[in-house]
């Protein structure tokens, strides 16, 4: 969440900032609270420092009928802190309730704009494929080559989920070596992830784990939550912790299910997996000292590049418009792979994401680091997909098609598919 010092220093720059990105804060509210808040810990300490004195005075040589007066003026006292402190208590978790709802500030060159429709294209990276014949979508190609079940996987669990199959199977743990590989060797420490995290861990990261607009899969009874990326559970890892300046920056690459509760209208543009309930994504995250965090979300979307460069998925970098940030980051950048099924003529389609949120995340975690010599500093907190593997499947199905049908695998996943080539 952002400073509670800032917000009242430039109510009128939060106020912008959250209407530049479509979301519903209530500044004034958060002002109001915070000055209840003063104002009662003001009362609290008075009252403290008042039974401070009647204590000490007690003690002292004092007649029987003053002694009992200031016996029973501590018993006020006492009373009077108690409910002092319980109503101060109450302000303080409205305030933080509140103040939670207060999106990040926004990087200068980030646009404004309403949603991804005002994106800004960067750049693009590969060619796109020129085939002599009429390029199928990646469902037709599933069913020739009998590699993703959609109609029993809305049998078994309901619309937008799907068992994968045959070399689809092969082609995940394919993406999976080849992403845990490149990360590793740029120094990632592997996970494998919980599936589930506690709704405080949730909310901590910036997701809405409840209401009638939560992409969250809540369980009933237990305060966990399916968790909608491993973004949330690499993040919750350092919850309540002071790092040591001299370990930073911290670089954790993790493997996951994904779970969310959005699925697409029905349509060529969102059929088939891009987007589901379910599907496994390798996570990057980094937390970094606050003047590090510019240059370790650019190394992040280099890492994206190399990825999809390597797979030779041709893509274009974009930079994310206010209205498209969401409440945590603070600048993003999507890289969209060209997807030749998508729309009538092809089109671009989202494959990563990669965010710098500051310290948004690090506030409301309590995650800090100990320069040397000085009070701790709230860390910076990043996060960038590796690869999505429904979409990176999709991907590469439909880029790597041939005029029968089969599908010709990436040279990068070749050693680790045994193949090369797809072919029923």
């Amino acid at each position: 969440m952002l400073d509670l010092e800032f917000i009242v220093a430039n109510p009128d720059a939060v106020r912008d900032n959250a209407k530049n990105r479509n979301i519903q804060a209530d500044v004034d509210l958060v002002l109001s609270l915070a000055d209840d808040r003063k104002r009662l810990i003001q009362e609290v300490e008075a009252t403290r420092r008042r039974q401070n004195d009647v204590a000490r005075s007690v003690k002292g040589k004092l007649e029987d009928v003053k002694r009992r007066k200031l016996i029973d003026e501590g018993r006020g006292l006492k009373e009077m802190e108690i409910g002092q402190s319980e109503r101060l208590k109450a302000v303080e978790s409205r305030l933080r309730e509140e103040q939670a709802k207060i999106p990040n500030i926004t990087h200068p060159n980030s646009p404004i704009g309403k949603g991804e429709e005002d994106n800004i294209e960067l750049r693009r990276v590969g060619e796109i494929p020129k085939f002599d014949f009429q390029p199928r979508d990646h469902v037709e190609l599933a069913e020739i080559q009998d590699l993703i079940d959609f109609k029993n996987g809305a049998k078994v669990a309901g619309r937008d989920f799907y068992f994968l199959k045959n070399e689809a199977v092969l082609l995940e743990f394919a993406l999976v070596k080849y992403a845990f590989e490149t990360l590793i060797g740029e120094g990632f420490t592997p996970f494998i992830t919980p599936d589930l995290a506690s709704l405080e861990i949730i909310e901590g990261l910036g997701y809405n784990p409840r209401g009638a607009e939560s992409q969250i899969y809540d369980i009933e009874g237990v305060d966990l939550g399916l968790i909608a990326t491993a973004e949330i559970t690499l993040g919750g890892l350092m919850k309540d912790e002071i790092i040591p300046e001299d370990r930073l920056p911290l670089q954790f690459v993790g493997y996951s299910h994904c779970y969310r509760r959005e699925s697409g209208a029905p349509g060529r543009v969102s059929k088939g997996l891009y987007r589901v309930h379910q599907f496994s994504k390798v996570e990057m995250f980094i937390f970094t000292k606050p003047e590090d965090s510019d240059a370790a979300h650019e190394y992040l979307l280099g890492i994206e590049e190399s990825i999809f460069h390597g797979l030779g998925i041709p893509y274009r970098v974009v930079e994310c418009c206010t209205g498209d940030l969401g409440g945590p980051a603070y600048r993003k950048f999507d890289l969209e792979a060209w997807m030749p099924g998508r729309g009538e003529n092809g089109d671009w389609g989202e494959i990563t994401s990669v965010s710098n949120c500051t310290d948004y995340q690090a506030r409301r975690l309590n995650v800090r680091f100990r320069p040397e010599g000085k009070k701790p500093e709230f860390v910076h907190m990043l996060n960038g997909t590796a690869i999505a593997i429904s979409r990176a499947l999709l991907a590469i199905l439909e880029n790597y098609q041939q005029a029968d049908g089969t599908i010709v695998v990436p040279e990068a996943l070749r050693a680790y598919m045994g193949k090369d080539l797809i072919s029923r």
